[in-house]
């Protein structure tokens, strides 16, 4: 982060400000992440992205209740609202 942004920074939510319009990672209860640009959010972390990978991270379990290797189900979505109360972390995503 450069001297100028930096300076932009007086509170938590400035910095998502400063992610409008970029690719974000984000992680959601329920083992679940998403990727995609951020557009709008407001004070209680609702979002509004678009361009968005989901990934489900699931685990399941035998009929004697010994977990399976875990696996990754996908899905893209072109726009997505996310309700703040489900978000866990939003950070720069990863190039």
């Amino acid at each position: 982060m450069d001297h100028a942004a930096a300076a932009q920074i007086s509170e938590p939510l400035d910095l998502v400000k400063l992610a409008l319009g970029e690719r974000v990672f984000i992680k959601l209860r329920g083992d679940r992440t998403l990727t995609g640009t951020l557009h709008a959010y407001d004070a209680h972390m609702n979002l509004v992205m678009s361009q968005v990978e989901e990934s489900v991270h699931i685990v399941d379990v035998t009929d004697a209740g010994q977990p399976l290797p875990p696996r990754v189900e996908r899905r893209n979505v072109e726009m997505l609202f996310v309700r703040g109360d489900s978000v866990i972390l939003i950070s720069p995503a990863q190039q």
